[in-house]
């Protein structure tokens, strides 16, 4: 008898399909969802003021990290950064 029954190829099969779908769950999922309304709310922004850098992702945050104060209200939202991630002046000598 085979150990690859056509039971144990299903079973194995629904374990591996699990596995797989809890994987979809971690955190990383959070951070999809974060990206997803960063798209939204700066689809537009990116058109209207960086068409040139489209679609290079780095050069486009580039341009609007340049370009904040004509930014969105609700894009500008994903661009400020929170006071505790601030740098902290360099040490004058």
């Amino acid at each position: 008898m085979s150990l690859f029954t056509p039971k144990f190829l299903r079973t194995f099969c629904l374990a591996a399909g699990g596995a797989a779908l809890l994987g979809t769950l971690t955190p990383a999922h959070a951070e999809d969802d974060l990206r997803k309304k960063q798209t939204e709310a700066c689809k537009g922004d990116a058109i209207k003021l960086c068409a040139l850098a489209i679609p290079n992702e780095k050069k486009i945050t580039s341009c609007m990290e340049r370009k904040k104060d004509k930014l969105s209200p609700q894009c500008r939202a994903f661009f400020d950064k929170p006071a505790g991630k601030k740098k902290a002046p360099a040490a004058k000598h």
